[in-house]
């Protein structure tokens, strides 16, 4: 049977007073918002009727857009109409496929004490943007913090994302995802990947807590899913979500490895292995030897210092210290180095694909 969902697109200048206005006083429910960081669209329903706020729509005219799964068999095939009246109809795919921008590469370094803004997103949490150019829309790399702990005003939802990662750095929280059982806690230096479209929900975070989240486009939708109760059952934790499986890292079960970097140490998560290698997700630590010069040809390599410190040498640029709280991002073929690497420190590294050269050596 063809699905078939229609929503109405109304201008707005002020989108925080229409959550508002539109949940409270017209009695309509949300199902939708993006991008999580800074909102920009909210859609509402309600009352047989589904509106979508849009914070960028500049127009005078409302405009009802149609969303069907089969565009083709919809109006005889017609993508966009004019009614009579002078209302704009547009007639989309209900399913948009994730487009992943191409990768627009360039060296990054973002600096806590650099005073980046926070901002307040999705259920309350802030949100601190780790690489502020989202290299052209290919990737987010968000530092997320709910310093009140407690319950959190989180509803079930899932994202349509390539790959998206959440790593507890302080505190812990608790969470479900559907399929995975019962909900549990996720601790300070562990993990999970939230495959495409899973659908999950944050239920109760400790005081300051803090996680890393990234994920892939940088720009996302998030979607309510009003129906479905957590946690369902059976659990099935050997699902494949879009050919990736949920991934719950756990620091103390994990083994210490020589780094692709001499003189760093590494615990794999195993996100390469549950992503078809979309992925790779490792946490660093000083090892034995010497640090030398690399460069590697990942498309991706996100790097977040999560303990300690370390002087980030690129060749060509003036030495970066960097500390607890930086993040930086190092385009493939640049000859950089980790140098006077401090005993306590700790780094998050994701690389987007998992599987790359690295090569030592200048």
């Amino acid at each position: 049977m063809t699905e078939i969902r229609a929503e109405v697109c109304l201008p707005t200048q002020d989108l925080r007073g229409d959550i508002g206005f539109f949940n409270k006083v017209l009695g309509m429910r949300m199902d939708m918002i993006y991008p999580a960081d800074d909102p920009m669209v909210a859609v509402f329903s309600g009352h047989g009727l589904s509106v979508r706020l849009d914070g960028e729509l500049d127009r005078e005219a409302g405009q009802l857009l149609i969303r069907s799964d089969d565009v083709d068999g919809f109006a005889q095939g017609q993508r966009e109409m004019t009614s009579p009246g002078g209302t704009k109809v547009a007639i989309e795919a209900l399913h948009e496929p994730v487009v992943m921008p191409e990768t627009v590469h360039s060296f990054v370094v973002r600096r806590l004490k650099d005073q980046a803004p926070w901002v307040i997103g999705r259920a309350g949490m802030h949100y601190r943007d780790l690489i502020p150019d989202r290299l052209g829309g290919s990737i987010i790399a968000s530092h997320i913090r709910i310093p009140d702990g407690g319950p959190v005003p989180d509803m079930v939802h899932y994202h349509t994302v390539g790959f998206q990662l959440i790593f507890c750095y302080r505190g812990w929280v608790d969470l479900v995802y559907e399929d995975q059982g019962e909900p549990f806690r996720l601790y300070a230096g562990n993990c999970v990947i939230q495959p495409p479209e899973i659908r999950h929900r944050v239920l109760f975070a400790s005081d300051n807590i803090e996680v890393i989240e990234i994920g892939v486009p940088a720009e996302h939708v998030t979607t309510i899913d009003h129906d479905m109760e957590l946690p369902n059952g059976p659990a099935n934790p050997n699902r494949v979500f879009q050919n990736q499986k949920f991934v719950h890292h756990k620091a103390d079960e994990a083994m210490w490895k020589p780094f692709r970097v001499p003189g760093l140490q590494s615990r794999d998560t195993t996100i390469a292995a549950h992503t078809s290698d979309v992925a790779g997700v490792h946490v660093i630590r000083a090892g034995e030897g010497t640090t030398d010069w690399t460069n590697h040809t990942t498309d991706i390599l996100f790097t977040f210092v999560m303990e300690g410190t370390l002087t980030l040498e690129g060749e060509g640029r003036d030495p970066y210290p960097l500390e607890a709280g930086d993040a930086f991002v190092i385009p493939p073929d640049m000859k950089t180095r980790y140098a006077d690497v401090s005993d306590d420190l700790e780094l998050l590294e994701v690389s987007l694909p998992a599987v790359f050269d690295t090569i030592v050596g200048k």
